[in-house]
């Protein structure tokens, strides 16, 4: 049962363990510069001029005991813009490098987030509270450590989204408007433009990426690298036993557990990450770093929503999983130094891979209805993606589609009744020719004979479909309309989109329009399939 004493924002509890017990960069002024031996700065935000708030999620509200009623008072908005600190709070930016695209780029770091510290809640769960685009700090390098609304925007939704998905992600607590402009070249083509500054306030158990690790190992700090594996496992991993002489290799098989976890609910909701660099990679296995993020309209594996990625796709949607093996294998070159074996490190890789297969198996299993996976299941599977490939199909649409079939009509179905339940789905029914239509009813009676062979009943095989394939993704062209709406002052569809998505297994028969398929207009508009870096 939920705690239902609520608190004031000065009754929050702080703690401060990862200030206290990790190095600090000894040099206090906030100016840009490679830092050495440290596993943070201390910096504090910068103060905006005439903040507003324009959403703040009622759940994580609820997580931290406080009032709903706090988000219309000036402190609420005043604090979680970065004007004011309360008591408690020491505020930091995290230092950590990373492989971007595949290769080493050195220091990184928090160039435009501020922890401001983390909330002990009434139930003993630990939150970090963070500010993106509160911002320069020490690793802001040529940026500005800014954000504006459009990026910020769909880091609020889509934070929120994945959560009531149940895909594992890092949470947004508000959004709030700066009351200042921002200059940004959204499409790098030397067109600037002023838009307005946002701050999100984004929150999670640790903010601690592969990356923290990297720059230590890569600085020959194996001290601090120690150190910071010590109290990763002894904060975040409480349940494992530091003691215990495999604990480093034990932390690191949970973090491949939980990472192959991570992207099998990426490909379960059709969900594209965009950036899968080292520095982008939670150790909880949360998703986190919200950018050139995308869902798949029609099922195109090669589908990447990044602009910087469009010719090498290396992010593409079908590579999800082997770019967080490869990312899996830099963090364990990084702790490399802490175990000096490569045998145990390489077995646990070669373990993610099984288990991620396994893992995947079943996930794609549930998609159609079934408990479990077997090899016809997965010829079955195989033999779907091939053709979902043919044509534009909608991947979302698609399994949606699928649940309300009624398997047991098949046989005597026409070409028509088909059309009438998938067209929702197709996005070019042309394409749909008499060749097209015979192999998918083929398929199609071969998924009937697994049905009748697994003693699926037809409401059984509905309820656990729309269990695991959602009705309702924040698909790029909703948020871009949500994003004009909100810069010219209306957030009316910004609330309509998180209440939608907080039910988006649920048929939502007055919402029916958020469900539809990428509308011809915003195939190749500016935002609503594809995206840059620029934020």
């Amino acid at each position: 049962m939920k705690n239902t004493l609520k608190l004031s924002l000065q009754e929050l509890v702080f703690d401060n363990r990862f200030i206290d017990r990790l190095p600090a960069d000894p040099v206090l002024k906030n100016s840009r510069r490679q830092v050495k031996n440290a596993c943070f700065s201390f910096v504090e935000p910068t103060k905006v001029s005439n903040p507003s708030l324009v959403v703040a999620s009622t759940e994580m509200l609820e997580e931290l005991n406080l009032d709903k009623q706090l988000m219309h008072d000036d402190e609420f908005i005043q604090l979680f813009v970065g004007n004011k600190l309360l008591p408690g709070m020491s505020a930091y930016a995290m230092c950590y490098g990373g492989h971007q695209f595949g290769n080493w780029a050195g220091q990184l770091g928090d160039g435009r987030a501020i922890i401001l510290g983390d909330v002990i809640t009434q139930n003993n769960k630990r939150w970090s509270l963070q500010l993106k685009g509160a911002g320069p700090t020490p690793y802001s390098r040529t940026a500005d450590g800014l954000a504006v609304l459009r990026s910020s925007l769909r880091e609020f939704l889509c934070s929120e989204a994945m959560f009531h998905l149940g895909v594992p992600t890092t949470r947004a607590l508000t959004l709030a408007l700066t009351g200042e402009k921002v200059v940004r070249d959204m499409f790098y083509d030397g067109h600037l433009e002023n838009e307005l500054g946002a701050v999100v306030c984004r929150v999670a158990p640790s903010f601690t990426r592969f990356g923290n690790f990297q720059i230590l190992s890569a600085q020959n700090d194996v001290n601090n690298l120690k150190k910071l594996l010590d109290y990763t496992i002894e904060t975040d991993f409480p349940h494992l036993n530091l003691s215990d002489e495999n604990s480093y290799l034990t932390w690191f098989k949970e973090v491949c557990t939980t990472t192959a976890d991570m992207v099998i609910h990426w490909m379960r909701v059709g969900f594209v990450h965009g950036v899968m660099n080292t520095d982008n990679m939670s150790i909880l296995g949360l998703t986190i770093d919200y950018g050139p993020y995308g869902w798949l309209e029609d099922y195109d594996p090669g589908w990447t929503p990044n602009t910087t990625d469009a010719n090498g796709r290396r992010y593409r949607f079908e590579n999800q999983s082997e770019i967080a093996l490869w990312n899996l294998l830099q963090l364990a070159e990084a702790i490399y130094p802490l175990i000096n074996d490569t045998a145990p490190l390489e077995k646990i890789l070669q373990h993610y891979r099984d288990y991620y297969q396994q893992q995947w198996n079943n996930m794609m299993a549930a998609k159609l209805g079934f408990a479990h996976s077997s090899g016809e299941i997965e010829k079955l599977i195989s033999k779907l993606f091939k053709l979902l490939e043919e044509i534009e199909t909608d991947m979302t649409l698609f399994f949606r589609g699928l649940s309300e079939l009624e398997l047991v009509e098949l046989d005597i179905m026409d070409d028509l009744i088909l059309h009438g339940i998938f067209d929702k789905a197709w996005y070019r029914s042309e394409q749909v020719d008499e060749y097209y239509l015979t192999q998918f009813k083929s398929w199609l009676r071969s998924y009937k004979e697994c049905a009748v062979a697994s003693n699926l009943s037809e409401l059984d095989r509905k309820q656990q479909m729309n269990k695991v394939n959602p009705k309702y993704v924040l698909r790029n062209y909703l948020a871009q309309q949500a994003i004009d709406k909100a810069n010219e002052g209306d957030y009316s569809m910004v609330h309509e989109l998180l209440d939608v998505l907080r039910k988006p297994y649920d048929d939502q028969p007055e919402k029916e329009i958020y469900s539809a398929k990428r509308p011809e207009w915003a195939r190749h508009r500016a935002g609503c399939s594809m995206l840059s870096c620029s934020s």
